[in-house]
């Protein structure tokens, strides 16, 4: 591999680049992929956006791919740890140096540019990063997490062959509209002529809107529900602790899958059947059942009710609006029994704490308050004001991940988890495997 920047110069340049920030076009991507000689042409791309659910499907997309022998490129985000874990290869987080050498390629070619293409963000950087890595890699599939919306995210310079939507819940409203119409006609932006659609139960409500958009573009579509849709699932056998198994049947589009195993809880099992039917879609025919079987068991969601510790239990997840955390609230109910366990919640100044919160103090023992490292974080005295009103109980306000995690020590009997933020997940989960 030809020299280029060390790991620590790749992320010192990332610092200087436009964080958070949101382009409304694709110019400057577009532009950025062409001076490195469009990487995006030389795989097929899968698309997945979605309130909530995208980066498990993600993942579990890319596992089933890869299990049908096929070298696969993963890109998701955020990251929990390190920024290597943004991009996979057949499911392993690039080298500290393969990541350098594609965002320097990446930063090579916006300098390249004329100052009329405008300033790059972060995440215009890392995707184009990304596109370049599993080009290099070989990677006859890239499954690409949608950062944000759809209509002016970075990942939507790809032309999808699926285009997943896993579902539209009121989040990031100050930049994609205030109701979830608003939100699904941004989302749909990914349905591109040439791609087959993914609907999942999420759109329930909004469905026409999406319909709408595939009709004009032409694509075929492909609906994911409990009922009366093309692709079903049934939870057979749901797990009764946390990180045992469930077991489960999807009925794909193209055929039946049985006594399926994963180790996860049951909220993890719609993501399974989108999963399915974007993988049916992408491959043009059935599942191998044997090789689906072996992709879904060995399956890891870090950050996603994720157990850390088994005695007492210590779970992260990265749940960070009133949607996931509902959805978060029913696995503690499966998995905790009637014994809750004691929470450390952090969450960022821009979230609706008080859905948060209203979700899970029904199956809180109580709570630690705090924050992650990020300047977007909420201060964790004012959290705790939210908890209290509420009606929650608030064990200890901490100023740090590391601290919060020493709080609530001698609370956590029943067991742990941490969860409002996947910068809270994250630190908490470096905390704890360091230890």
């Amino acid at each position: 591999m030809e020299v280029g920047l060390t790991y620590p110069e790749a992320l010192a340049a990332l610092d200087c680049a436009l964080k958070f920030g949101i382009n409304p076009s694709l110019d400057g991507i577009r532009s950025l992929v062409a001076a490195m000689e469009h990487p995006d042409r030389s795989f097929h791309s899968v698309q997945v956006t979605g309130t909530n659910g995208k980066t498990s499907v993600t993942r579990l997309l890319s596992a089933i791919l890869h299990a049908h022998g096929l070298r696969t490129g993963t890109y998701t985000s955020p990251h929990l740890v390190s920024y290597t874990e943004r991009i996979a290869i057949d499911g392993v987080p690039i080298a500290e140096d393969e990541f350098a050498f594609a965002l320097g390629s990446a930063i090579d070619a916006a300098a390249g540019l004329s100052p009329g293409d405008g300033v790059f963000t972060e995440f215009e950087l890392l995707t184009a990063a990304a596109l370049s890595a599993f080009a290099r890699a070989g990677t006859l599939w890239a499954v690409l997490e949608v950062g944000l919306g759809g209509r002016w995210d970075a990942t939507s310079v790809v032309s999808p062959r699926v285009s997943v939507i896993t579902g539209v819940g009121l989040d990031h409203m100050d930049r994609l509209g205030s109701t979830r119409e608003e939100i699904a006609a941004d989302k749909a932006c990914i349905i591109k002529t040439g791609s087959v659609a993914v609907l999942g139960p999420g759109c329930f409500g909004v469905e026409q809107i999406l319909l709408e958009r595939a009709a004009k573009m032409g694509a075929p579509v492909v609906r994911v529900g409990l009922s009366g849709a093309d692709v079903t699932w049934r939870v057979t056998s749901a797990p009764d602790a946390p990180g045992a198994a469930m077991r489960l049947d999807v009925d794909g589009a193209l055929a039946p899958y049985t006594d399926l195993l994963i180790f996860a809880p049951s909220y993890q099992a719609p993501n399974v059947a989108v999963a399915i039917a974007a993988a049916e879609a992408a491959l043009g025919q059935s599942l191998d059942e044997a090789l689906l079987r072996e992709a879904l068991s060995a399956m890891t969601f870090p950050g996603r009710f994720e157990l850390i510790r088994a005695v007492p239990p210590v779970v992260i997840d990265g749940a960070h609006n009133p949607e996931a955390s509902a959805v978060l609230a029913g696995a503690v109910r499966e998995a905790f029994g009637d014994v809750y366990p004691v929470f450390i919640l952090g969450v960022m100044a821009d979230k609706d704490a008080v859905g948060i919160v209203r979700e899970l103090a029904p199956v809180s023992a109580g709570f630690v308050c705090t924050c992650s490292r990020s300047e977007r974080a909420m201060v964790p005295s004012t959290l705790a004001a939210v908890v209290c009103n509420e009606g929650g109980t608030v064990l200890a306000i901490a100023d740090s991940v590391a601290g919060a995690l020493e709080c609530a020590e001698p609370y956590a009997g029943a067991g742990l988890v941490v969860a409002g933020s996947i910068y809270v997940a994250g630190e908490a989960r470096a905390v704890l495997s360091a230890q």
